[in-house]
């Protein structure tokens, strides 16, 4: 089994192997392009994302500069929306559903490490999928770490540390990130705490 079997398996892995190397340079040279690209070249960084990218649709739109280890990895969905300084480590999959929202330094973070410091030291890494669900939004300098799961219409605030699975229908915020509160119907009579769209004159 290769080193890069192992790491999409959720194996241990060496990542400083000559396959995953070459990988990670191919990505670092389209996320390159995408970072230096002027900032009217919309339809162009639009094609780089595609080419880095596993899955996309034609709807997202991402605030350079981003990086990313692999690409191939990052699935998106439908309407997909990223502010600056977007960090996504995906030598697992990152799957990312429809209508979602990503604010300013989100991080995602499939690879991890052994505690253990000999082993660390060896070189050894594993990595786990995340998965956030439809219609989530995920505040500025959000943390997401390996193996976790977001479901539908979460709202993570921000300066979050996401640390295990969200469940759907939430608000939640913190380090450790922990559920607040659940989504209702009357939050949307509301644009930002009390303040409501009825009284928008």
């Amino acid at each position: 089994m290769t080193e890069k079997e192992k790491m999409l398996k959720g194996l241990p892995y060496m990542a400083f192997e000559k396959e995953l190397i070459k990988e990670r340079q191919d990505a670092k040279v389209l996320v390159y392009e995408i970072n230096q690209l002027h900032p009217l070249k919309l339809k162009e960084r639009k094609v780089l994302f595609k080419r880095l990218f596993g899955n996309t649709t034609n709807r997202f739109f991402l605030e350079p500069p981003f990086h990313c280890d692999y690409g191939y990895n990052i699935n998106i969905g439908d309407n997909f929306f990223a502010n600056y300084h977007c960090v996504i480590l995906d030598c697992a999959p990152v799957n990312i559903g429809d209508n979602v929202m990503f604010g300013p330094n989100v991080s995602i973070y499939t690879a991890g490490h052994p505690i253990h410091p000999e082993k660390r030291n060896e070189g050894w890494e594993y990595a786990y999928p995340v998965n956030i669900g439809n219609n989530v939004w995920v505040g500025g300098n959000t943390v997401i770490n390996a193996g976790i799961t977001i479901g539908d219409n979460v709202v993570i605030g921000s300066g979050s540390v996401v640390t295990k699975d969200m469940p759907a229908n939430s608000v939640a915020v913190g380090n450790p990130c922990k559920v607040i509160r659940a989504i209702t119907d009357e939050d949307k009579d509301y644009y930002y705490r009390k303040l409501r769209f009825d009284d928008v004159q």
